[in-house]
């Protein structure tokens, strides 16, 4: 039921006109965000019972509907568990204060997604709803006739306790449906199984389910019969299936921990799902992602596998501990990444990214509102240098304006930083500020200033634009700190402030990341939140849509744990912050 929703929304995006996405990266990133927005959503759905065996994350077995879905399939997500122990789970977790809002925003989600269906949740599915549900794209073009434009198939396989009142439930369903009365009906059987689907109609989206049948276990629902056929098929010749695909079983082996769901996507199939294409651009390349999705007490924690894509095979973690960087950085930071060696980091991300792709101009924009007004090349001139720790965060501004920028770079011994902050502070007085030099905490500073007039109606007025400050730390480990006022720094230089390190918010968004990883990519939901919405409408979208995840959300974290055997691994982790 939960994930009719993916399915609507690829309805809606088939309207338009489709945007070419070539990169790989590209993809990655929206097939995570809507496959954990889908999953998010369901952490917060429907009526329960008890559910403390979810205390540990999840349960261990994998998605048996995998059986029906084809080894070439762009995409499939399983739900493990059933929604009522989710939201009994959730009821458990949350304060007390909390949970009659969460019990009220559980029944208006639900009555969202059975909205024109004419079903009862409580009466008519529960009663025989199982432990899993699988929705599958399992072909891009299930007819490929050009007639009718990119067709593709979808599998929805729900698993039942009571195959007997599964079927009472699917005949129910479609005495219901305006559309379907008996003479529109087919009953057929393949293969000894009994299909009933829908006769072909100009009124009947080719993306609703309209044929079903009941194989073992479980209730299948397709948009055409000849998925569900493929899929009987597939389940009985095992080397068809996904189940029995050795990739597919190497990915969810690096994944061991307990999910109440999994993901499995096949990345140029799902581009080209995507894109509204029917066939991949690189139909031989063989990229996969898997993300096994578990529950904690204080949110969602996504574990993902990438295979496929370029580099070392084995590269284990490079940290062990929080980057140093981070102390330096204020307690209210609403966005925060740290790592080592930003100038690798960055290579890696011009390679990854094409040129044309939206996250590539995303980074553009952004680069360019900080390096133009000084004529910096900032991947040439800063991160170039930074070989060792660093770290990068964005700052509410006290006056309400642009949030201001903090970054720091760890000084190496062998390498050469003095004549590239001679450089920048060269940059700035080509393009006409002043290098001025101040004390703040008692530290010397150099600040790129340009005075100007200020007049108003008694008197003129000279005043300062201050475009940038840096200052150098040669207590413990050396760092390089610039940021984009002079009052950020005075923050950073403070001996009594209170650092992200310090702050519970920082804290808890980070308990669930392993220790050992590459870094860190934190964004406080709650105080980025405005930015986001003014900046990205998309955002405003994604809210209205998952109303619940959003209401909650106080955190996200990504943070990489390198790499072996071929296989990348990451791990998400959204701080629902249900427990105060």
């Amino acid at each position: 039921m939960i994930l009719i929703i993916l399915v609507k929304v690829t309805h809606q995006k088939a309207k338009s006109k489709p945007v070419k996405r070539n990169s790989f990266f590209i993809t990655l990133g929206i097939s995570v965000a809507l496959l954990l927005l889908v999953s998010a959503t369901t952490f917060s759905w429907i009526i329960g019972k008890s559910s403390l065996s979810l205390l540990v994350g999840g349960v261990t077995r994998e998605p048996i509907a995998s059986i029906f879905v084809s080894r070439q399939a762009p995409v499939m997500l399983s739900l493990l568990v059933n929604p009522e122990r989710l939201e009994s789970f959730s009821q458990y977790i949350a304060s007390p204060a909390n949970r009659r809002r969460s019990s009220r925003e559980l029944k208006d989600l639900e009555k969202t997604l059975l909205a024109n269906t004419g079903l009862n949740y409580d009466n008519e599915i529960q009663p025989w709803l199982g432990e899993e549900i699988t929705l599958a794209v399992t072909t891009l073009d299930y007819n490929h006739d050009k007639s009718d434009g990119v067709q593709p198939g979808y599998l929805l396989a729900v698993a039942t306790k009571d195959p007997e009142l599964a079927k009472e439930f699917l005949q129910v369903s479609y005495s219901r449906n305006a559309i379907a009365n008996t003479s529109n009906l087919v009953f057929d059987q393949y293969k000894g199984i009994n299909l009933v689907h829908q006769r072909p109609s100009k009124v009947i989206s080719s993306r609703n389910f309209t044929s079903s049948a009941v194989v073992g276990d479980f209730v299948l629902f397709a948009n055409e019969p000849k998925i569900l056929r493929a899929a009987i098929n597939n389940a009985q010749v095992p080397d068809l299936n996904l189940k029995n695909s050795p990739i597919y079983q190497d990915s969810l082996q690096t994944i061991s921990d307990p999910r109440i769901g999994v993901v499995y996507a096949n990345l140029p199939a799902l581009s080209a799902w995507l894109d509204n294409s029917s066939a991949p651009e690189t139909p031989k390349a063989l990229q996969t992602l898997a993300i096994g999705l578990s529950i904690k007490s204080e949110g969602l924690v996504a574990q993902t596998a990438l295979i496929g894509v370029t580099g070392e095979d084995n590269q284990p973690p490079v940290l062990s501990e929080l980057v140093g960087a981070l102390a330096y950085l204020p307690a209210n930071s609403m966005l925060a990444i740290a790592g080592t060696n930003l100038d690798q980091f960055w290579q890696q991300v011009e390679t990854g990214l094409d040129l044309n792709s939206p996250l590539q101009q995303l980074l553009t924009q952004l680069l360019n509102r900080y390096q133009e007004p000084l004529g910096l090349n900032l991947p040439k001139d800063v991160f170039s240098w930074v070989k060792g720790e660093y770290s990068l965060a964005l700052v509410p501004n006290e006056k309400g304006m642009q949030p201001d920028l903090v970054f720091i770079a760890e000084r190496m011994p062998d390498v050469e930083i003095a004549p590239a902050i001679a450089h920048l502070d060269q940059l700035a007085i080509d393009q006409g500020y002043s290098v001025v030099d101040l004390l703040i905490q008692t530290t010397k500073v150099k600040a790129w200033t340009k005075l100007i007039t200020n007049t108003d109606l008694e008197e003129a007025r000279l005043g300062a634009i201050v475009k940038g400050v840096h200052a150098t730390i040669t207590q413990g480990n050396q760092y390089e700190i610039f940021t984009s006022s002079v009052a950020v720094m005075e923050k950073v230089l403070s001996k009594t402030k209170r650092t992200i390190v310090d702050s519970r918010t920082f804290q808890q968004a980070i308990s669930a990341i392993p220790t050992e990883n590459d870094g860190y990519f934190f964004v406080n939901w709650h105080e980025i939140q405005p930015l986001l919405e003014q900046q990205l409408p998309i955002v405003k979208v994604a809210e209205f849509a998952v109303k619940p995840l959003f209401k909650n959300l106080r955190s996200l974290t990504l943070s990489s744990q390198g790499s072996e055997n071929g296989v990348k691994r990451a791990t998400v982790f959204l701080n629902l912050g249900v427990r105060e």
